[in-house]
């Protein structure tokens, strides 16, 4: 697996597809997040932008490879574990950004006296979940589940708008919880809406590199 993720990443970064999804988390982040705001509240900002980013990322990460090239990775490595190196992939180049945001909320933001290591903890966790939450809309919304060029993008952006509006949606009850937390409150630590998001993940993940493997 450890070759097949650096195959993965380098077929990524020369690929150059990943600019598109990478300049629109940043633009969402430098849109909503100002210097002397509440710290807790840049934060959720900078966690909620990780949905669709992480989607779209996980798109170029499944499909960067001509069918032909896939098809002997495929052989070689076996189809799902080729489909799970894509996954992890692109989670790991979302936590990347993520990781890259929340600091920028966490510098110029206002703790207003909070400690700034646990508020760091409270960010790194909602960067997780969000991330985890995009990867699993990534997954159900992308091949091998949706194949259309067209349908797959569309049914990526429905999937991010349920994962910021659902109640039961892990990445919103993280991004309400530090929301919440900014006008009033400790520090909290979304630990379930966290465990919520990696059973998501894992679910639709292995959903996915399971039709992957039938399909290969």
């Amino acid at each position: 697996m450890r070759a097949l993720l650096r195959y993965r990443a380098a077929l990524l970064l020369r690929s150059q597809r990943w600019i598109a999804p990478l300049l629109l988390y940043a633009a969402f982040v430098a849109v909503g997040v100002r210097p002397g705001d509440p710290a807790l509240d840049s934060l959720g900002y900078a966690a909620a932008g990780l949905v669709p980013s992480t989607a779209w990322l996980v798109r170029v990460c499944v499909t960067a490879e001509p069918p032909a090239a896939r098809a002997v990775t495929a052989a070689a490595a076996g189809p799902s574990r080729v489909h799970a190196a894509a996954l992890l992939t692109a989670l790991a180049g979302a936590l990347t950004a993520g990781a890259g945001g929340a600091a920028y909320a966490l510098l110029g933001g206002d703790l207003a006296g909070r400690s700034p290591a646990r508020a760091a903890l409270a960010g790194a966790v909602a960067v997780l979940v969000c991330a985890l939450t995009g990867a699993a809309v990534g997954a159900v919304c992308g091949p091998p589940l949706v194949r259309g060029r067209g349908l797959a993008p569309v049914a990526a952006g429905l999937g991010s708008l349920l994962a910021w509006t659902a109640p039961l949606s892990p990445a919103r009850r993280a991004v309400t919880a530090l929301v919440e937390a900014a006008r009033s409150g400790p520090v909290p630590l979304p630990l379930g809406a966290l465990a919520g998001a990696a059973l998501l993940a894992a679910a639709a993940g292995g959903a996915a590199c399971l039709l992957s493997a039938r399909r290969g």
